[in-house]
């Protein structure tokens, strides 16, 4: 036979004795625990998005600052590679073996457009003219394509080229006796010849 107290505890007569069982739920209270579990449960929930969110944000600063990192390099590199190709001396004190003084060595391109120089002469894209940013203007250079050794004599007639890492703009019939047209660049050398 069982019992009940006022305080909601059975009770259980086994053979004669009187045993305390287990405290019974009412029906109110189980709800309450459902919800309980529920809240606990969408709070669990919660917790591991915002987890996964920080990292996610984690991983994206990551990439971010990476990206960021490796963009400040490689403008550095850019100057550094600049400042080296500056360091040029226009009119280095060695001669070559035919006895001409050389002026310096790197990238040459062509142009074929404008009106005027800045010696004031008329441009004529025919004529083997070429632009230096400090020789004086009507000196005679002779540009040397170094890897296939064509060469072409050509006069100073306007400054220029504007391009960083580049030494000499030629005229369009200058690059096309250097074998340049298609390449639009060449690494040269420069002698300057008279």
């Amino acid at each position: 036979m069982s019992y009940i107290d006022a305080a909601g505890h059975s009770f259980v007569d086994v053979a004669g004795r009187v045993q305390r069982d287990v405290r019974l739920v009412s029906p109110v209270s189980a709800g309450k625990i459902v919800r309980l579990m529920a809240v606990a449960l969408a709070a669990a929930s919660l917790a591991a998005c915002a987890q996964s969110s920080v990292v996610s944000q984690r991983s994206d600063f990551r990439t971010s600052r990476q990206a960021s990192l490796e963009r400040d390099r490689t403008p550095s590199l850019r100057k550094t590679r600049v400042a080296a190709t500056r360091k040029h001396t226009p009119f280095a004190s060695r001669n070559d073996a035919a006895g001409t003084k050389v002026a310096s060595q790197g990238l040459a391109s062509f142009y074929s457009g404008g009106t005027k120089t800045a010696s004031g002469e008329k441009f004529d894209a025919r004529e083997l003219t070429a632009a230096h940013p400090s020789l004086p203007f009507g000196t005679m250079l002779r540009v040397t394509d170094i890897k296939s050794g064509r060469s072409v004599t050509v006069r100073v007639n306007d400054r220029g080229p504007y391009v960083p890492g580049r030494i000499v703009d030629v005229s369009h019939s200058a690059a096309a006796e250097l074998g340049m047209i298609g390449k639009g660049v060449a690494n040269v050398r420069l002698d300057v010849v008279r």
